[in-house]
């Protein structure tokens, strides 16, 4: 018998575990996916926050896409080349990355920042009035409902001399 451990599935889902959905993308996960490191956390009933450590990357180096369910973060280095130092040990990460967040519906990206080296995201869900549970009251509508009319008018009959 095969045992499966999900705990590196669910780390990636923010807001709800999408099992299912998760196992049909996870032959299309890249190479290099525990680069770079991550948090995420919840910081309020309805507020979320990622933190992805990207030491050594500018603010232009870095796109966040937001799409339906899908948050997709970006480092592209541009143009730097280390040809012409000689490393004794290189051993921080100098590469491109591409790191894909699959969101709950209704998880909206509400900013983002970077500072000491971490690209924080902050997230909301933002769950439409309609979509909200509501209690519905047992027999508030009890009163019978009345159409108003206006009285017929009365009929002429003989009169009396």
């Amino acid at each position: 018998m095969t045992r499966f451990d999900f705990t590196p599935y669910r780390r990636n889902t923010v807001g709800f575990d999408r099992l299912f959905e998760l196992l049909e993308t996870t032959g299309r996960a890249a190479q290099n996916e525990n680069y770079p490191p991550f948090n995420i956390e919840r910081t309020g009933e309805n507020d979320y926050k990622v933190t992805v450590a990207v030491a050594g990357f500018k603010m232009d180096e870095i796109d966040i896409v937001a799409q339906q369910n899908l948050l997709i973060v970006t480092g592209s280095k541009q143009g730097e080349s280390n040809d012409n130092r000689d490393f004794l040990h290189m051993g921080i990460a100098n590469r491109n990355f591409e790191r894909r967040f699959q969101l709950a519906d209704h998880i909206h990206v509400t900013d983002a920042d970077m500072a000491d080296g971490l690209l924080i995201i902050n997230l909301v869900r933002e769950v439409p009035e309609a979509l909200k549970p509501r209690k519905i009251a047992i027999g508030a509508n009890l009163t019978p409902t009345v159409i108003e009319h206006d009285a017929a008018p009365k009929k002429k009959g003989p009169q009396a001399v």
